[in-house]
């Protein structure tokens, strides 16, 4: 709702509707700017690659979009369609051309089985009973308890969208410091349990295909763009290390920020396994979940060899599909579509497929490779782990910017892959690292909804989000790269 400042004594300010359409006049301004201006002959050519007119007119879009994500003048989802629109009206492509690149793309299928399962977890009462099991074992000690949570959340985000884990976490890290007593704001204790709610989903995004939106969209350029074939085993070799030693790593730099003014819950070790021993048994709709969730696990980990089986291809899309429909079969769940559709977010899947137009209209216009080349083109001359820093510090710096970790995949991927392949570097050397950049989104709160769920508990601020984050996302950019680089000489990759 807009509001204004209306306190007696007090001149009133902008409303939010006169600053929002300030900053679309920005967005119009840099757009007329870029599409009018006379670059200089050095600039239309970078190393080989040429800025046509066309693509001129596509860069002018992406700044106007980029302007409008930056200052969320306009919901992220209607940003991209937006820019959809321009580039038809400018002619860079037909209309039907730039949404056949996305909106007729196979990932608004996943999206839709990823998030109809993560509502199943929430509403069938499964994702509680895993919390229940992890207080089991980490008992009343704050520490392991922070631990446990960060644990949890990472395991449940490899598998489903971060949103939803910290959507199911949050709740129960909430209720769990109201049954404590803890202040909101004041608690060390309360700022790192919601804070492992925040990090351990952003964690486990990085080890499957299907932890974060932007993974499969990196999937889909790679195929694209590159020829390259990426299937779920092959990104676990990477991702899977990368979380693993994500974990304990950020557990100490939560200690360390904000060590807990209790060393014990008020419950105690018996109280939380008397709790644990009295849970009901599990519902029919937790064992519909349960299977399927994990039979959808089996298919995505050994879809290469089910495709040699069948002679058919499986992208990591039929699966979630696959599980998603079973879900309302007659006599399978008693939970009605209608109830689930509530958590249905249908803003996200156009924002990812409205990327994916924006994204590849770039690379087939040209710009991708302009751009590649001026903002990194000399990174092929650094070593393979100085190379993998770098861009995954990029990334993580326009994270910072962007606010849509899908954003960021559908600007840097295609550029990074066009990069790529202009140097003579492995596509999969540059373009994986960048994506799985895209999850370090540690510093500010506004770069992924994922954090803003665990601040919407109310436990710690903006500047104590910024502090622990700002060195987590240091020490991230340095874990990826030596992963990476290390699997990746074991692989033949460097």
């Amino acid at each position: 709702m807009d509001t204004t400042n209306n306190a007696p004594g007090k001149p009133s300010g902008l409303s939010v509707s006169a600053k929002r359409w300030i900053y679309i006049g920005i967005g119009f301004i840099v757009f007329i700017f870029i599409m009018n201006v006379h670059f200089p002959a050095s600039m239309m050519s970078v190393k080989g690659a040429e800025l046509t007119a066309q693509g001129q007119r596509a860069l002018a879009v992406l700044a106007f979009a980029l302007v409008l994500w930056i200052t969320e003048a306009i919901p992220f989802h209607f940003t991209g369609i937006l820019s959809v629109v321009l580039l038809a009206l400018l002619n860079v492509d037909s209309f039907d051309n730039i949404v056949k690149i996305g909106f007729g793309n196979s990932n608004v299928l996943f999206f839709i089985g990823v998030f109809i399962m993560s509502s199943f977890i929430n509403k069938s009462g499964l994702g509680k009973r895993v919390v229940n099991i992890c207080l089991s074992v980490t008992g009343n000690n704050t520490k392991y308890v922070l631990l446990g949570f960060l644990i949890v959340g990472t395991l449940l985000s490899m598998w489903i969208s971060n949103m939803a884990v910290a959507a199911m976490l949050m709740p129960l890290a909430k209720s769990l410091l109201e049954e404590e007593g803890v202040k909101p704001l004041e608690s060390n204790f309360g700022k790192a349990l919601l804070l492992s709610v925040a990090w351990g989903s952003l964690i486990g995004g990085m080890g499957t295909p299907a932890g974060n939106g932007p993974n499969p969209l990196a999937i889909g350029f790679m195929k694209d763009m590159a020829g390259i074939n990426i299937s779920f085993l092959e990104w676990m070799k990477y991702g899977i290390p990368i979380c693993l030693i994500h974990v304990p790593i950020a557990w100490g730099l939560l200690l360390l920020a904000f060590k807990p003014e209790m060393k014990y819950l008020k419950k105690t070790n018996e109280e939380i396994k008397r709790d644990f021993r009295n849970q009901p048994k599990l519902s029919r709709d937790e064992i519909v979940t349960l299977i399927l969730f994990v039979a959808t696990i089996v298919l995505w980990i050994f879809s290469p060899q089910l495709s040699k089986l069948l002679g058919t291809d499986i992208p990591i899309a039929l699966p979630a599909i696959v599980a998603a429909m079973i879900f309302f079969f007659p006599g399978v769940s008693k939970t009605k579509y209608k109830v689930i559709e509530e958590d249905m977010s249908w803003s996200s899947i156009v924002l990812v497929l409205a990327g994916i137009s924006l994204g590849m209209t770039l690379y087939k216009t040209g710009v991708a490779n302009w751009v590649a080349m001026g903002l990194l083109g000399n990174i092929g001359g650094l070593s393979p782990i100085l190379m993998i820093f770098v861009v995954v510090l990029s990334v993580s710096l326009m994270n910072i910017a962007l606010s849509s970790a899908t954003v960021s995949a559908s600007i840097v991927v295609p550029i990074v892959i066009e990069l790529s392949t202009s140097l003579g570097i492995p596509t999969l050397a540059v373009a994986f690292p960048a994506t799985l950049a895209s999850s370090l989104a540690f510093i500010l709160i506004t770069s992924t909804p994922t954090n803003v769920i665990a601040y919407s508990a109310g436990y710690f601020s903006i500047k104590d989000f910024a502090k622990a984050g700002v060195l987590m996302s240091v020490v991230s950019c340095v874990i990826v790269a030596v992963v990476m680089y290390g699997v990746g000489l074991l692989t033949g990759l460097y």
